[in-house]
């Protein structure tokens, strides 16, 4: 008793003395943020101001050097990539956590953790090399070019599938022993278990990791470049070719000038404000499940 009270005092003065640095490097962390919203609001404004972002829903197509600046078809495609990318990462990350939770043995279930971390340290690049010459010639025997919206769709999938699966498992890590050895002994099964405890109680870990993987999705661009197409279209088949807004940046920025210039930046502000949008949604649903 008489050694604990000088552990649990030193404990509070290290806790003190930390708080006030933790604070520190989240304002900066917000600070930043800040900072590049601003930067991406500034370089747009040209064309942004006196009502000129009308123009971005109301002009016909991406034709930059004719003054017409439509983002609607790039906005749709990023959406649509984004989209099926996550119809198909869910439920295969989903499946991954929960065999590695609950189902395979300690030793399978090391390497399986161990290989997810791997895949999500891939570059993207190498990602977008892979599709261009595997992925995409093999599409274009079935559904020629192959360079598609299809192709981006399963490209993201794999990209986006180890962040999935790995915030899945620890969300269902996250669940307390004491609510899984309860259920084991009103004698419900490991199904009943897994599906009707373990996942309830790990739903807002889960649905904030899928957005976070979302907010991924909408933002590759290398990889997307790499297998889309880059046709400014809009989206009416899975296997049409197709450019999203990150991609749109990566291709023009070298050259554009003037208001040129400033629809790119605004294709990036409109990109950053649909990842906040997702991230404050994870934060809120997190925070929600949190209360109860």
């Amino acid at each position: 008793m008489i050694l604990s009270r000088p552990s649990i005092s030193l404990r509070r003065n290290a806790d003190h003395a930390l708080a006030p640095l933790l604070l520190a490097l989240a304002a900066g962390a917000a600070l930043i943020l800040l900072l590049v919203v601003v930067f991406l609001l500034r370089e747009s404004w040209p064309l942004l101001d006196d009502g000129g972002w009308l123009r971005f829903v109301t002009d016909e197509g991406w034709h930059p050097l004719e003054g017409r600046f439509g983002l609607l078809p790039m906005v749709w495609a990023t959406l649509a990539a984004a989209l099926g990318a996550m119809l198909i990462a869910t439920p295969l990350g989903l499946a991954g956590a929960l065999f590695e939770c609950f189902y395979a043995p300690p030793v399978l279930a090391r390497l399986y953790r161990m290989m997810v971390a791997l895949l999500a340290g891939i570059p993207s690049v190498v990602f977008g090399l892979w599709g261009l010459t595997v992925l995409v010639p093999l599409i274009a025997r079935w559904q020629p070019p192959g360079a598609s919206l299809f192709a981006a769709i399963i490209i993201l999938a794999l990209m986006i599938l180890p962040t999935v699966a790995l915030t899945g498992s620890a969300a269902l890590r996250g669940v307390p022993a004491s609510l899984l050895h309860g259920a084991a002994a009103l004698g419900m099964t490991r199904r009943g278990i897994v599906t009707g405890v373990a996942i309830p109680a790990a739903r807002g870990g889960i649905t904030g990791g899928v957005l976070l993987a979302t907010a991924r999705a909408l933002g590759e661009t290398m990889a997307v470049l790499m297998v889309a197409g880059n046709v400014v279209q809009n989206p009416t088949g899975l296997f049409e070719p197709v450019r999203v807004l990150t991609a749109n940046i990566a291709l023009e920025m070298a050259y554009a000038t003037g208001d040129h210039r400033a629809g790119l930046f605004a294709s990036g502000l409109l990109l950053t404000l649909m990842v906040l949008m997702l991230a404050w949604f994870a934060a809120r649903t997190n925070r929600s499940e949190d209360h109860g």
